[in-house]
């Protein structure tokens, strides 16, 4: 029980620490990767904040489809391992080359991210780039390192189906399936209405 105890305020010890002594580690990592898509299309896709479906961190966001991200916009998302809203604070936007968010989650936590997108020879070049400060971050690290190296690559996997069925918009998918649905729905009552028909002209006569 002893030995418990020693580990837990050992764990939380930065917690007491005055504010002059108080350390926060930092953490880093960037993970690349060479796309086939194009730079516009890759782009389209980290701009797109309401459409996180390729994303292996994020579960979805508040930001309606067509706003576009600018410096100082804040905006909300749900993590797919913690279901608690985060914030998401803009800090630095350059079109076609670089986003840079701020994610304000928990306290004891401070964590950037920034996306880069670079067209070479080979291909264009996408980066994922996050750090983590804060006596939390060790912690948070371990959860989230294994799925934060995927986000480039599925960056540019979904970037890359984009491109190769352009006609595959969600807000267009989705419109489509409704104007279905509601067009089944007419058609169920016309020939409902004609059946009726039918057999009361049937009884009629």
């Amino acid at each position: 029980m002893l030995e418990l105890w020693s580990r837990v305020i050992h764990f939380f010890k930065p917690i007491f620490l005055p504010a002059g002594q108080l350390q926060l580690p930092s953490l880093a990592g960037t993970y690349e990767v060479l796309s086939s898509a194009s730079v516009d299309e890759l782009w389209s896709k980290v701009v797109n904040l309401a459409d996180v479906s390729w994303h292996p961190l994020l579960a979805k966001t508040n930001v309606p489809y067509g706003l576009i991200p600018k410096p100082g916009l804040i905006y909300q998302a749900v993590s797919r391992f913690f279901p608690i809203p985060i914030k998401i604070f803009v800090e630095r936007v350059l079109p076609r080359e670089m986003l840079t968010v701020r994610v304000l989650a928990l306290p004891g936590l401070e964590e950037r991210v920034t996306y880069r997108i670079e067209s070479t020879v080979c291909g264009t070049y996408v980066s994922y780039s996050v750090t983590l400060r804060g006596w939390l971050s060790p912690l948070v690290w371990s959860i989230i390192r294994p799925y934060a190296a995927k986000v480039a690559s599925e960056l540019a996997h979904a970037a890359e189906q984009a491109q190769a069925q352009p006609n595959q918009d969600p807000t267009k998918t989705r419109q489509r399936s409704s104007l279905d649905w509601l067009g089944t729905v007419l058609l169920m009552v016309g020939i409902e209405k004609i059946l009726s028909a039918t057999v009361l002209g049937s009884g009629l006569s």
